[in-house]
């Protein structure tokens, strides 16, 4: 059986459930993202697999997870974290929540945390090409330049955390 998610309203209380692939441009639904930096401020990216169906190939947060049936935003991104990073042991913090409107539209509630370069990530080959760290500076340069390099949420997401 197909693993169903949360469907929610533009307040995001939750309306019921839906496969995946099912959803439509009319739906909204939840999203949990990690802003993973080091201890010298430089945020952790993330590439999405080139043969993904949504944003193939294109550069987002370290992890991010659609938020299923029976989890919260927080159980997704500890989640999220290992199976795409190889990521625990690092406790998170509550960041801020976005709404992203767009041809897919969603709630995303941000989690920090901070990790070093020391960690060997052990990258979930379905889903992550890549992972590199980029000094906030170039990151926003970046963005300018190359805004479609990345997902939509990152544009707005470096004004969430200051960038």
């Amino acid at each position: 059986m197909k693993p169903k998610i949360i469907l929610v309203d533009r307040e995001d209380n939750v309306l019921g459930s839906i496969v995946r692939s099912e959803i439509t441009h009319t739906d909204y639904f939840r999203v949990a993202a990690l802003w993973l930096t080091d201890q010298h401020g430089n945020v952790l990216i993330a590439q999405r697999k080139l043969d993904k169906l949504n944003d193939p190939g294109k550069w987002g947060p370290a992890a991010a997870g659609t938020v299923e049936v029976n989890e919260t935003y927080e159980s997704n991104i500890y989640k999220e974290a290992a199976e795409e990073l190889g990521l625990d042991g690092i406790s998170f913090q509550l960041g801020p929540h976005q709404f992203v409107e767009d041809v897919r539209s969603f709630h995303c509630q941000w989690f920090t945390g901070v990790s070093d370069h020391s960690y060997q990530f052990e990258l979930q080959d379905e889903e992550v090409e890549t992972v590199a760290w980029i000094s906030p500076k170039d990151l926003n340069h970046d963005l300018t330049i190359h805004p479609d390099k990345y997902v939509n949420s990152m544009v707005t997401a470096v004004k969430l955390f200051g960038i």
